[in-house]
């Protein structure tokens, strides 16, 4: 949530930032700067009048012990006139605070300058290309078809005990699913990521601190009963574990990783980007988070990237890194780097990573601050990445790799499968 700090400093600025992300926000922002007069101004006035009946109230003591019983009944009643006056002045200033709150909450994160404008997925700018394509016949098998050929992934007994984007992994495939979780959880463990085992379920106050609520309610799924929601990413409560938390500046940069199913309802989501692997309702994902003081985080970013990038190179795929314009970037982040990998059967790009710098959007929602060196309260900037999620990259796996003899393997992934080749 932007600050109203930044808002009412700059609005002209605001708006023009937000317009990237193709928000028109002249009308919103004009709204909330009028209710934050209408806050300030109330508040203004109460602080007046606490002062006026405070001498008041003095007055009368000293008129009473004067015997003047006339005169301290009229400042009575005076008295009573201004705590009236006062309630209709809290209740004003009470609505302009919350009407502020259900406009803030509409307004996605300014993005970075340097986010491209755009309209969509055809507009993110390349920033960087690795790996080598591979060159497989003309009679090589997409990912799904290789699945049923070696008997790893069931779709079908998936729709059987839940639904479509439900797969069921089996033998070689369940345990290639668990060679590539802990892969990667030991690799962010010696890249320095602390390693959290988080619920999966959250609350309400959760979901709206790192932005899903209100903004994607319809795409999580809800246990009403209980009013709790799958989580769509480890993000989500791996960053709520700073919720409402004070830092201290020596505490910088806090990393964390977390493994988790995700859950996702993909509502909307049809044709061919949805076959097999490519678009699920429930997958797995390790994901990495880092909190940091504001002059350091695009720093940390950068880490961020850098070092994903380590892990599809272990991996052996060809990759890309694309800047997200304004068009395809998220409600809450202001700046973001998604990763594809080359699906060489399908012959296309598959994004297996975003790695986004929130900013203090997140921050705010969270109230996650940290005392600087001169003791003052600043808001912290938070971070996350996907490192990695799964299907797509078992999909890319599948397929690059596929031989007349079998599935190789990844070299540096053989110790955590046990064995070489699928076959």
């Amino acid at each position: 949530m932007l600050t109203l700090k930044v808002i009412t400093e700059n609005p002209e600025e605001v708006i023009r930032r937000l317009a990237i992300k193709h928000f028109d926000g002249k009308a919103v922002i004009g709204q909330i700067i009028e209710l934050d007069k209408i806050r300030r101004d109330s508040q203004s006035l109460l602080d007046a009048n606490l002062a006026g009946l405070n001498q008041a109230s003095k007055e009368i003591g000293r008129l009473m012990k004067e015997g003047r019983k006339e005169e301290a009944e009229t400042a009575r009643n005076k008295v009573a006139a201004m705590k009236e006056g006062n309630k209709a002045l809290e209740e004003a200033k009470h609505n302009a605070e919350e009407g502020m709150h259900a406009l803030l909450v509409t307004i996605p994160n300014l993005p970075h300058e340097s986010v491209p404008e755009g309209n969509g997925a055809d507009d993110n700018v390349c920033e960087k290309m690795g790996g080598v394509i591979p060159e497989l016949p003309e009679d090589a098998l997409p990912h799904w078809d290789l699945a049923k050929k070696y008997d790893l992934i069931d779709f079908e007994l998936g729709v059987k005990i839940s639904g479509a984007g439900f797969p069921v992994y089996k033998g070689y495939g369940a345990r290639l699913q668990r060679a590539l979780v802990n892969f990667f959880l030991d690799n962010a463990r010696e890249a320095g990521y602390l390693e959290i085992q988080p619920p999966y379920v959250v609350n309400a106050d959760s979901g709206y601190g790192t932005g899903q609520l209100p903004d994607k309610e319809g795409q999580m799924y809800h246990a009403n009963l209980d009013d709790l929601y799958l989580i769509p990413t480890a993000e989500v409560p791996v960053t709520n574990i700073y919720r409402d938390v004070i830092l201290n500046e020596s505490d910088f940069p806090v990393k964390n990783t977390a493994y988790s199913a995700c859950f996702r309802r993909e509502a909307g989501s049809y044709g061919k980007d949805v076959r097999g692997l490519n678009r699920l309702h429930q997958f797995d994902k390790v994901e990495i988070v880092r909190i940091d003081k504001p002059e350091h985080s695009y720093q940390s970013l950068q880490e961020m990237v850098d070092y994903v990038e380590t892990l599809v190179n272990k991996l052996e795929l060809p990759w890309r890194i694309l800047r997200l314009c304004g068009g395809d970037i998220s409600f809450t982040s202001a700046l973001t780097f998604d990763f594809e990998v080359y699906s060489a059967a399908q012959k296309r790009w598959l994004e297996v990573s975003s790695v986004s710098n929130f900013e203090s959007y997140q921050a705010n929602r969270l109230k996650c601050r940290y005392r600087d060196v001169d003791k003052k309260t600043q808001l912290c900037h938070t971070l996350n990445g996907s490192a990695l999620a799964l299907p797509r990259i078992v999909a890319a796996l599948l397929e690059n790799n596929q031989t007349p003899e079998g599935i190789r393997i990844p070299e540096q992934l053989i110790p955590y499968t046990g064995f070489d080749l699928i076959k």
